[in-house]
């Protein structure tokens, strides 16, 4: 059965860092394009990071320069390093994989920054 399981989230002070992770099981993971969104009650799911299955990286303009998505084919992972922290960057982050007609998301991970 497809899956994507995130972990790493949690509260941090303004200025810090955290690494999301997300593990893929199920799928051929290194095929997909995988990406990183966000959401919060005020705001729809938004994109933040993308990365495509040779690499190619594309950043929300709030995060660039801040936050890194890097894969590991051989782990089926995909992380989310997130330096520079704001508060505004405060959601549940949620990890996709998309390839053809499947889209498959994880549960989220909530990530809380403290001012």
């Amino acid at each position: 059965q497809a899956q994507l399981v995130e972990s790493g989230g949690g509260l941090v002070q303004a200025g810090g860092s955290l690494r999301l992770s997300c593990k893929a099981s199920g799928i051929f993971f290194s095929i997909y394009r995988m990406a990183w969104y966000r959401q919060t009650p005020e705001k729809q799911r938004e994109l933040v990071a993308g990365i495509t299955d040779d690499g190619s990286t594309n950043y929300a303009e709030a995060v660039k320069g801040r936050f890194t998505i890097s894969r590991d084919n051989a782990e089926n992972t995909v992380y989310l390093q997130m330096n520079s922290l704001k508060a505004e960057d405060t959601a549940v982050y949620y990890c996709n994989a998309e390839k053809f007609r499947v889209n498959l998301w994880g549960q989220g991970t909530q990530v809380t920054v403290s001012s």
